[in-house]
C-alpha cells in the first residue's frame, strides 16, 4: 500500500489536473436544481416563458461545460494510471524474480498475480480516479445547492442516505472477505491449470488425465462457488442503497405540498430538489455502491494480496567494486531452509582466469545451486563468497551484469531478428563480432539457413529446435565481455560433438569457464572437476578423483564413450 501510495504521490501533478477539471466537472451538479427552479419560478409560473427557456439555456450551457470536464479528466488518467501500472510490475517481477523458489519451474500464482491483480489495481485505480472522485465532487455540489436552494427540505434527504450508508458500512466486511476469497480461489485455479500444463507429459505417463481433470473441475468450482457469494453480496449491497436513494423521493413527494400551500417553499424549489435528487444524489449513491462494492474493495483486497504473495526486495543493491577476476569461496554452506539439509557444505574453491571446471553429480544435488552462489542470486548461509576480493552478491550489479554470465538450460529467445538477439547484451557488437561468435559456438549453418543476422525470429523462438535455440543463447553470451561464464546444462539439447565445441570455444576466451555437466565428457574436457554428492563436496583433476571418489568412479563406469550418444548423468 505505501508503494501504491507513494507511486500516485509521485504524480501528483497529475492528480491536481484531475481535481482541478473535476471541479468544473461539479458546476452543472451544484447550480442545476437552482437554474431549473428559478426557470420555473421567474419564468413559466411567472408567466415569462422566454426567461424560463433563457435559464434552461444557461443550465445547458455549464452542463456542456461540465462534459468538456469530464473528458478532460479520461484524457488524462492516463498519466496517472498507467506509470503506477508499470511501477507495480516492475516491483512484482524484481521480487519474483529474486526470491529463489521460483527459479527453477513455471510460477502460476505469480503470472496470476501479473496478469490478474496488477490489471485490478490499475483497472480500479481508474475507477477510483473517475467514479470516486465525481461521486465526491457531485454530491457535495448537489447537497449544497439543494441546501441553500429548499432548506426545508435538507433533512428528508440527508437523514435516509446516512442511513442507507450506515447499513451499507456494515455490510462491507463481509463483502471484503467474500471478495478475498474469489481472489484465492482463482489464484488457486491458475495453481492447478498451470502445475498440469507444465506436467503434461507426466500425466500422459501415469495415465494421470482424470485426476489432472478432477482437480482442475474442483478449484474451478471452488472459484465458481466464490464469484457466485461475491455477486449476492453486492447485490444486497446494492438494494440497501437503492433504497436510501429512493426514499427521499417518497418523503419529497409526501411532505413537499404542505409546504409548498403553506408559502414555506416555492414549486420551483420543489422543482429543484428533484432535480438534485434525480440527476445528482440518486445516481452518485448508486455509483457510490458500485465504486466501493466493487471497485475499491477489489482495489483493497488485490493489493492486500500482492503485499502478502508477491516476495519483498528490501535489500540494497551492493556498492563494492572487484579488485580482479577470481572466485575465491570458503566454507560455502547453504540450505533453502533453516530447517532443510544443506544443499552446498563446506564448498571450498579458488577460479582463476583460465579456469576450466565441470560440475558433476546426480540431478537435484545442489550443482545449480551453486551456479546461483557463484552468481550472486542468493548469498551463502555460512562461509564466503568472494570475486575480487569482495562478497559477490554485494558487488555492483551493473558491474556484477557484465563480468558473470549465467546460461541457463531453459532458453529465452526474443520476437525481433537475429541480430536483435544476439547484441541483447552487448549493444555495441558489430556484424563481424556477431559473425565471429556464431562461427566459434558452431551456429554458422543455423544463421545460413535462417537467411543472415536480418533474418526474424518468433515468438519464443518460434521455427527453431531448442537445440538450434540454445546455439543462439551461447552465441549471445559469446560475444560480450563477460570474463566468467556458467554453463548450467545450457547445452543439454545438442549432440556430443556440438556441445564439446561451444565448451572448447568457451574455454578458450581466456576467462573462468564452469560447466554444470549434462554429459561425463564434460568433465574430460575440463581442468578441474568438482564432485557433488550430498556431503561436502571432492574437487580435482579427473585422474584424481577416479582414484579418490567412489561416486565419480560410479559415474564414469555407467558412462560408455563408445556410444554415439552418451549417457546423461543419472538422477539419485
Amino acid at each position: 500500500m505505501r508503494f501504491y501510495l507513494s507511486t500516485l504521490a509521485g504524480h501528483r501533478r497529475g492528480v491536481l489536473v484531475l481535481l482541478a477539471w473535476s471541479a468544473l466537472e461539479g458546476v452543472p451538479a451544484f447550480f442545476g436544481g437552482r437554474l431549473v427552479g428559478t426557470a420555473v419560478d421567474r419564468g413559466f409560473a411567472a408567466g415569462d416563458p422566454l426567461a424560463g427557456v433563457l435559464w434552461l439555456l444557461a443550465f445547458a450551457a455549464l452542463a456542456i461545460a461540465g462534459a468538456l470536464g469530464q473528458r478532460q479528466v479520461f484524457a488524462r488518467l492516463g498519466h496517472v494510471v498507467e506509470p503506477m501500472r508499470d511501477a507495480l510490475v516492475t516491483r512484482i517481477v524484481q521480487g519474483v524474480l529474486k526470491d529463489p523458489t521460483h527459479r527453477r519451474t513455471p510460477d502460476a500464482s505469480a503470472v496470476a498475480m501479473i496478469t490478474r491483480h496488477v490489471e485490478v489495481v490499475r483497472d480500479a485505480t481508474a475507477g477510483v480516479l473517475v467514479q470516486a472522485r465525481a461521486l465526491l465532487v457531485t454530491t457535495l455540489a448537489a447537497l449544497i445547492g439543494l441546501a441553500t436552494t429548499a432548506a426545508a427540505l435538507i433533512w428528508l434527504v440527508v437523514l435516509p442516505i446516512v442511513a442507507a450508508l450506515v447499513l451499507f458500512g456494515l455490510l462491507l466486511p463481509s463483502l471484503a472477505r467474500r471478495q478475498r476469497d474469489a481472489v484465492m480461489a482463482d489464484e488457486r485455479t491458475a495453481e492447478a491449470t498451470g502445475t498440469v500444463l507444465t506436467g503434461l507429459r507426466d500425466v500422459a505417463a501415469c495415465r494421470a488425465a482424470d485426476e489432472a481433470y478432477s482437480d482442475i473441475a474442483t478449484q474451478v468450482g471452488q472459484q465458481a462457488r466464490a464469484t457466485v457469494t461475491v455477486a449476492w453480496a453486492n447485490a444486497l449491497r446494492a438494494t440497501v442503497i437503492a433504497l436510501g436513494g429512493f426514499a427521499p423521493i417518497v418523503l419529497l413527494v409526501a411532505f413537499a405540498p404542505p409546504l409548498v400551500a403553506s408559502g414555506q417553499l416555492t414549486t420551483g424549489a420543489v422543482l429543484a430538489a428533484v432535480v438534485y435528487l434525480s440527476n445528482n444524489v440518486n445516481p452518485a449513491l448508486h455509483g457510490l455502491a458500485r465504486t466501493t462494492s466493487t471497485v475499491v474493495m477489489r482495489l483493497m483486497v488485490a493489493l492486500k494480496r500482492l503485499q502478502e504473495a508477491a516476495p519483498q526486495q528490501t535489500d540494497e543493491p551492493g556498492a563494492e567494486v572487484p579488485s580482479n577476476g577470481e572466485f575465491v569461496l570458503t566454507d560455502v554452506t547453504f540450505g533453502w531452509s533453516p530447517d532443510a539439509e544443506p544443499v552446498v557444505r563446506g564448498l571450498s574453491l579458488d577460479l582463476r582466469p583460465g579456469d576450466h571446471l565441470a560440475v558433476v553429480g546426480p540431478s537435484g544435488i545442489g550443482k545449480s545451486t551453486m551456479a546461483s552462489l557463484l552468481t550472486g542470486l542468493m548469498p551463502p548461509d555460512q562461509g564466503r563468497v568472494l570475486f575480487g576480493g569482495s562478497p559477490v552478491d554485494l558487488v555492483t550489479p551493473t558491474i556484477r551484469h557484465h563480468a558473470i554470465a549465467l546460461i541457463p538450460q531453459e532458453t529465452y529467445l526474443f520476437t525481433g531478428t537475429v541480430r536483435e538477439n544476439l547484441t541483447l547484451l552487448a549493444p555495441w557488437a558489430t556484424d563481424e563480432d556477431l559473425t565471429e561468435a556464431v562461427h566459434k559456438v558452431g551456429a554458422k549453418p543455423l544463421l545460413d539457413r535462417l537467411g543472415g543476422l536480418d533474418a526474424a525470429l518468433g515468438h519464443a523462438g518460434e521455427g527453431v529446435s531448442a537445440g538450434e535455440a540454445q546455439l543462439l543463447a551461447l552465441a549471445r553470451v559469446y560475444v560480450t565481455s563477460a570474463g566468467v561464464v556458467i554453463l548450467d546444462e545450457a547445452t543439454s539439447h545438442l549432440d556430443p560433438a556440438a556441445e564439446a565445441r561451444v565448451e572448447r570455444a568457451f574455454a578458450q576466451r581466456d576467462g573462468i569457464l564452469v560447466v554444470i555437466a549434462h554429459r561425463l565428457s564434460s568433465a574430460l574436457r575440463a581442468n578441474r572437476v568438482l564432485v557433488m554428492d550430498g556431503g561436502k563436496p571432492l574437487l580435482g583433476t579427473h585422474e584424481h578423483l577416479l582414484k579418490t571418489s567412489a561416486l565419480y568412479g560410479q559415474l564414469m563406469l555407467a558412462w560408455d564413450p563408445t556410444h554415439h550418444e552418451e549417457t546423461p548423468l543419472p538422477n539419485r
